[in-house]
């Protein structure tokens, strides 16, 4: 009997943590028309989550994305348009919330980083390329040295033939 107490608790456990997800909330939105609801999607889904950084405020569950979501409609409520949501968002939080900012001084880096990093990798390629054909030139030998080398390399040549006829 114990058994089967105990089996029950633990079957409707697990039913209860996993239907969990059910009992999550949804946010639903009221609209004034549907063209309302069009602007807020398209809104929601181009600003970016400032705490997230990489989602969307549509797609964030952050309460900060929710705070913003929540802004964007009371704004559009307001009959402010699409630009001026985007300009006041862009005021509060910066160009980062911007998927596509624009060209000003302080998203400068933003636009000419990567043409700057290419421009430096090539730079560094051609330096290294120039540093290895002048280390890659043969040294030209002065005839003393040159002399030298023969008699070390012609001695060599007479220990190793004489190692060898040792050997056999």
């Amino acid at each position: 009997m114990i058994k089967r107490l105990s089996a029950l608790f633990v079957a409707l456990g697990l039913m209860l943590a996993l239907s969990a997800p059910a009992f999550a909330a949804i946010d639903v939105y009221q609209f004034n028309n549907p063209k309302e609801q069009e602007i807020f999607q398209e809104l929601t889904s181009t600003l970016r989550c400032p705490q997230c950084q990489n989602n969307t405020i549509a797609d964030s569950d952050a309460k900060l994305a929710g705070d913003m979501r929540l802004k964007v409609l009371q704004m559009l409520n307001e009959g402010k348009s699409k630009q001026e949501i985007i300009n006041y968002m862009v005021e509060r939080y910066g160009y980062f919330i911007d998927y596509n900012p624009p060209v000003t001084s302080s998203t400068l880096i933003l636009w000419l980083g990567p043409l700057g990093a290419v421009i430096i990798g090539f730079i560094v390629l051609v330096i290294r390329s120039r540093r290895t054909s002048a280390v890659d030139k043969p040294e030209v030998l002065d005839t003393d040295e040159a002399q030298r080398l023969k008699v070390l390399l012609d001695e060599m040549e007479k220990n190793n033939s004489t190692d060898d006829s040792k050997v056999k």
